[in-house]
């Protein structure tokens, strides 16, 4: 299995593509991230065309074991980002 791209990776492939300046491409990229962190903490959810959909998700309350103790106890309802693959990626992928 291959290294994940860093963020540098990313802003020069990205610069690469926009036939633009580093410092622009990191600009939209940490637009993008903020845009899709805003809109995802407010409830909605983001759809990259060909990437796939970031929600976020409401868990209730429930009963959890801690794995070490062995001990039972109540977990307050919280939030879960999600990620749904597009089938499109998927395809690619498996192509």
């Amino acid at each position: 299995m291959s290294k994940p791209m860093t963020k540098t990776q990313l802003v020069a492939a990205l610069a690469e593509g926009m036939d633009a300046d580093k410092k622009t491409a990191s600009t939209a990229l940490d637009a993008l991230c903020e845009l899709i962190a805003k809109e995802v903490a407010d409830g909605g959810a983001v759809t990259l065309p060909g990437v796939g959909k970031i929600y976020c998700r409401e868990r209730p309350e429930r009963m959890v074991r801690n794995p070490a103790t062995g001990e039972t106890f109540q977990k307050p309802a919280d939030k879960v980002v999600k990620v749904t693959v597009a089938k499109a990626l998927k395809d690619s992928v498996n192509a």
